[in-house]
């Protein structure tokens, strides 16, 4: 999610994809206070449902055609020049010029460039930028050059006309227009518009291209970034962000770096060359990423053995490993234990009946939920019989939210802290107990090992505060947040941390060692108050007012309490606001500089998405 649930008030037309009223209630607050202010609501969804009884227009469409009517509205903002044009010229990619060879689907009737049809894949030569001699993409700021990102996109949605989004999704061309001219008409520098988004359009067989083409359209109209603007993401359970930021998923590590793949990175510098682009800010990942493998095996990630890098589990392929996969190798013997730490894959996952057929053939499973699920009795399922399952089941009652200490970060990439309102009953224990518990006593039954694979287990840090058996969920949050290993001191030899010191900022990240982070995104959650104790900032409790309409002091949103990414882009080349009505940040030239002696600082009502001291020219 790029932008802040509170900020839809200020949306000038909003873009509802599922039935945010019922799902969503409490965000869909900031939808009715944008309708007081006039904003108008477009509710796009087969289904009539009390959200669209609160839109000023309902558009039903077929279920699974999302697509096409994205590319509908492309089409339409490019044909009509409703884009945002300052905005795409110097904000996006648009201006790039892409190598000669490469071509749309428009141009190759449903494929692009370097389709191979007996392997179904794609041979991405051509699917480059055009460089200069210093290695840049060369650009036409006119975006006439065919060969330009934009002139590529108007091409391939040329095909998205009014007459196909008619007959793909169902929709009435007159109606199509009326949405299109409306939503449309929400870009340059007075208006803007917001569009949110569930698990309609995630949980679906083209889930990651239908939230690409709502994100080219917001970059289109100049969307992104701006009050009022931004791709609006409602997740669909506690913690669903949180869960994603430390990386649940099987292909990358926390803060949304690519897990290492077996064959492809063999080593940590071969790793970093292929994953740290030569732009951007993720030129900083080498830090980001070496901090990781600090946090991981402490002391014993040293610069000489690549940070432990070779403990660090490879993907054996880009697919392996994947929810699917995992099923798949449980059914055919591969795997044979399993952990279901509050997730109940029986009944809520795709192709459960594998599922639960892949489960029964484990020798071991061990599920812990706050209640008994349908993949604790697997073995007991409707027509099973229990003699024919080998699989031996173990169920340990785990704490919800309430009986224990925690974070969990919403939608709006805010971390927030809940506090334990009451002791686990029995042998009832929280999620962290159990893990860390679970480490210490597998570190002892192999405490005697010498297989190098095993080094970097044996090196892990399970203990967290001085209870030896419930963690302190503060010290776990400032193991993520990231800390200094050593005294780290200035250029003129002032001490910045000491160590062990929380980071104030992932931007003082090295690669050398020298700081540690669970997870980069997060740093500036926990920091070092003036009197050297610990500073919970997920734990703050300002709400946010007329000063402050986005609650920069309510919990910590990442990055550095950002709230609104990409905001840059709320000012001109110039470093002014687009209008008064969009004002976010500005440069503000009589503003006290880096030093005493200088002048000069990007302000506002948000954290600025880059250096603050850094002049628009």
């Amino acid at each position: 999610m790029t932008t802040n649930l509170i900020d839809i008030q200020n949306s000038d037309v909003i873009m509802a994809t599922s039935n945010m009223a019922e799902n969503h209630p409490v965000g869909f607050q900031w939808v009715m206070k944008a309708k007081e202010r006039g904003a108008k609501f477009i509710h796009v969804d087969p289904r009539f449902t009390r959200t669209s009884a609160a839109a000023d227009i309902h558009v039903p469409l077929r279920s699974g055609t999302n697509i096409v009517f994205f590319g509908g509205l492309i089409n339409y903002a490019i044909q009509d020049n409703l884009y945002f044009k300052d905005y795409v010229v110097h904000y996006t990619n648009a201006s790039f010029l892409i190598d000669p060879a490469f071509k749309t689907a428009t141009d190759l009737d449903g494929l692009f460039t370097g389709y191979d049809p007996a392997k179904k894949t794609y041979d991405r030569a051509s699917w480059k930028y055009q460089l200069d001699g210093e290695g840049n993409p060369r650009r036409d700021l006119t975006l006439k050059d065919p060969h330009t990102v934009f002139q590529l996109m108007k091409r391939h949605y040329g095909r998205y006309t009014l007459d196909m989004v008619e007959r793909v999704c169902g929709i009435p061309k007159a109606k199509f227009e009326e949405v299109a001219k409306l939503y449309c008409g929400a870009s340059g520098p007075e208006k803007t518009g917001t569009i949110t988004y569930a698990l309609n359009l995630t949980q679906h067989t083209n889930g990651v291209e239908n939230i690409r083409s709502l994100c080219m359209l917001q970059i289109l109209l100049g969307n992104i970034g701006r009050p009022g603007g931004g791709v609006t993401a409602l997740r669909g359970h506690a913690n669903v962000q949180g869960a994603t930021d430390l990386e649940l998923l099987y292909h990358e590590l926390p803060g949304y770096m690519a897990q290492p793949l077996r064959d492809v990175h063999p080593d940590l510098k071969t790793y970093l060359e292929k994953e740290t682009p030569k732009g951007g800010y993720w030129v900083n990942k080498p830090k980001f990423f070496v901090s990781l493998l600090k946090s991981w095996y402490g002391d014993a990630a040293t610069k000489e053995n690549d940070f432990g890098y070779d403990w660090l589990p490879k993907r054996a392929s880009a697919d392996a490993y994947s929810h699917q996969h995992m099923f798949v190798d449980m059914y055919n013997g591969v795997i044979k234990g399993f952990l279901a730490l509050g997730q109940n894959p029986a009944v809520g996952g795709p192709n459960a009946k594998l599922a639960r057929d892949a489960m029964k053939r484990l020798d071991w499973m061990v599920v812990k939920d706050i209640f008994v699920t349908e993949t604790a009795e697997v073995w007991k399922a409707p027509g099973t019989d229990p003699k024919d399952v080998k699989t031996e089941v173990f169920f340990m009652p785990a704490a919800p939210a309430a009986e224990k200490d925690g974070s969990l970060t919403n939608t709006m990439r805010l971390i927030q802290w809940h506090e334990k309102a009451v002791t686990p009953p029995g042998d009832v224990t929280s999620d962290a107990e159990f893990v860390t518990n679970l480490g210490k006593r597998l570190q002892k039954l192999y405490a005697n090992s010498k297989k190098a694979r095993d080094k970097g287990f044996l090196a892990a840090n399970f203990q967290f505060g001085s209870d030896p058996k419930e963690p302190d969920m503060v010290e776990v949050l400032k193991e993520i947040n990231g800390y200094a290993t050593e005294d780290i001191t200035d250029k003129d030899g002032k001490v910045v941390y000491t160590k062990g010191q929380p980071l104030n900022t992932f931007a003082h990240m090295t690669d050398d060692g020298r700081t540690t982070g669970g997870c980069w995104i997060y740093t500036g959650v926990v920091v070092a108050g003036p009197d050297g104790k610990l500073v919970n900032k997920a734990n703050s409790r300002k709400p946010a007012d007329a000063k402050d309409y986005l609650g920069h002091g309510w919990a910590f949103a990442w990055p550095a309490n950002r709230r609104i990414l990409y905001n840059r882009a709320s000012a001109d080349l110039k470093g002014q606001p687009w209008s008064e009505k969009k004002k976010l940040i500005w440069w503000d030239p009589e503003a006290p500089g880096q030093k005493p002696e200088e002048k000069g600082k990007w302000v506002g009502m948000d954290v600025p998405d880059f250096n603050p001291f850094l002049a628009p020219d």
